[in-house]
Formats: C-alpha cells, structure tokens, sequence
C-alpha cells in the first residue's frame, strides 16, 4: 500500500494489523504496520488496528491460560504495544482471526473466551488508567470467521458475543466475510446482529468473494480470451493467473481475461452490493476494503493458491504499471470503491 493508491482510490480509512511477537524484536511503534498507520492519522485517516495473538508461526500451540506464565507474557507484550497506539488509532481490534488462529480443541472448551477476555479486561483496564479523561480509541473484539459454514459457531462463538454485548467499553465486534456469494455473507449478520444488543456496532475488517474465485481456478478460460490471445482452449484459469504474475499483461489483457469469465463478470458489481447490505443493518461502524496484491498473495501461485489477488483494488502484480509508473486499477472494483466513499 501507498498513500498515492489511497489518494486515488478516494480512501478515508486505513486498516493494519500487528503480530503481538513482533513486540520482542523492538520498539512497536516502529514497526512497519503500526508506524504506517501514525502516518495515515496524521494525515487524516481513520484508523484501524488489529492486534494477532499469536502469530501464524505460532498456529497449533494451546492459547495460554490466564495465570500461567505464557499469559503473563502476552500480557507483558501488550503493555509495550498499548502506548503507542491508545489514542492514536481510532479502533483497536482485539485479535485478528482467533478461530483460525489457535487449535480446534480450544474453540469450545472456553480457552479462547478465556484468553480474549483476559486480553481485552487488560487493555479495559489500562486504557482507564491511562487515560482518565477520555480515550478517543474505540475497542472492538474480532473477528469471527465462516459462520457460514458448519461447525464455525457454538459455545465459543456465543460466549464471544455474550461478552461483547455485556461488557461496556466493548463497542462491538468484527467479522470477516470471505464467502462464495453475496447470499453467503447473510449468515455473519444473521448471527452476530441478534446478539450485539441495541448500543453495539460491528466491523468489517476484511471481507471478499475469494472462495468464490477459489472455485474456478480449475475451469477453462473463456473461448473468446483463448482466440484472441493465443492460449491453447483447454488452459487453465490458474494458469493465466500465473503467467499473468509471471509476466505482468497489459491492462487491456488483464480486464479481458477477467471480462470473459463469467464467474468474475457477472459478480463485479459485489463490492457495491455488499457493502449497501452491511450499511442498510444500521449497526455498521467501519468496513475496510483490501488494496494491492502484495507478495505473499502473489508468489508460487497454482491451483491451490487462495486468490486473494483478485480482490484487490490495484493490480500492482498481474498488470504492467500505467505510463505514469502508478498501478493499474483491478477492472472492477476501484470506481465503486471511490462512489462508496461518498453516501
């Protein structure tokens, strides 16, 4: 990300997020994520971070246990990332992806309640001790994930909400849907609307159509890409990904590919659409939108490769700059990104 992409897309707000490890390598308010975002509220943005705990190397490890000497530590982290950023960022989000982050046997057993909880009443706590006039940063919990999938909601997701709703310097939570279809996303408002209570707002950090996307990178390019292009008929969606990162296209050729398949085509108006749906609830505080294809969505790309690229606002990857050395935009998504901003 750029500020100059963000000038262009007409961006108001900024979102990042801050692996809580990273706080033993330095000073937190000089890492990339956090330092970015000071820079964006001093220039006028709305500000949003997301504290992970614990990182993805860590994936797989029991969460600690309030108490234990691992909590302990975590908490200790969290002492070094709170002044720099309390009123600072406009909303910090406590936990990125906690259902995806830490192993299935503490989804329901109340260890993930227990660790949020003890994280959040720290961050309550130190926030009213810091801040006794008033704190401008906003707390919210996040964020849920596929709930509209089997298995993804039950005692761990209903005490979530429950502590959401009860606890009043909580403002609510986020929610992250990365679904398969516009009808999909209903399932994260259908469950976390009717448990907010009446004050409560949520976030939408991250949300997508890259399942969708996922589910045809197997098919065959459109005959007509094929014909005009040269590409052998029975190539592959992933394989013009590929060669298109490999050997970054012409705009025109890039918004080709994506103009004859349909199942990109015919849903290129979901940025709109969805964000018109979170907005008609009432309750909705910040969405947030991805921005460029960055290095870890771009590398090693193949049929089993999440196609976050795709959602991307830039084609900063797949797509040769435009003459004046900017990225160009992802065919769909930019010119309603920027009316978005405009309600």
């Amino acid at each position: 990300m750029t500020f100059g992409e963000l000038e262009t897309a007409g961006a108001t707000w900024v979102r990042g997020f801050f692996a809580m490890p990273d706080a033993d390598e330095g000073e937190p308010g000089e890492a990339p994520a956090i330092s970015t975002l000071l820079q964006a509220s001093a220039r006028g943005y709305g500000t949003v971070l997301s504290l992970k705990f614990p990182s993805f190397p860590e994936r797989g490890k029991p969460l600690p246990r309030p108490g234990t000497d691992a909590m302990n530590a975590e908490l200790r982290r969290l002492d070094q990332v709170l002044p720099a950023v309390l009123d600072e960022v406009d909303v910090l989000v406590i936990g990125n992806e906690p259902f995806i982050e830490c192993p299935h046997d503490d989804w329901n057993n109340g260890a993930i309640n227990a660790f949020y909880e003890a994280v959040a009443d720290h961050v309550i706590e130190y926030r009213a001790a810091h801040f006794p006039g008033g704190c401008r940063t906003a707390l919210y919990m996040g964020a849920l994930n596929h709930l509209e999938g089997p298995g993804w909601t039950g005692a761990g997701t209903e005490r979530w909400m429950t502590y959401v709703r009860d606890t009043p310097e909580i403002e609510g939570t986020d929610i992250h849907p990365h679904v398969a279809s516009l009808a999909d996303s209903d399932a994260y408002l259908d469950y976390v609307l009717p448990r907010l209570g009446p004050d409560k707002k949520f976030l939408v950090t991250e949300f997508s159509l890259v399942q969708l996307w996922e589910e045809h990178l197997t098919d065959r390019v459109a005959a007509e890409y094929a014909a005009k292009y040269g590409v052998p008929p029975g190539t592959r969606v992933w394989q013009v990904i590929k060669k298109a990162l490999d050997e970054p296209f012409p705009q025109d050729r890039w918004y080709d590919f994506l103009r004859t398949s349909p199942w990109f085509e015919n849903n290129k108006d979901y940025l709109r659409d969805q964000v018109r749906k979170f907005r008609a609830t009432g309750k909705l505080a910040v969405a947030t939108y991805g921005i460029g294809q960055d290095t870890a969505m771009s590398s090693d790309f193949g049929p089993g490769k999440k196609p976050w690229l795709l959602n991307s606002l830039f084609a900063s990857r797949s797509v040769q700059p435009l003459p004046d050395g900017t990225p160009a935009p992802n065919y769909a998504w930019l010119d309603e990104f920027k009316a978005l901003q405009h309600r």
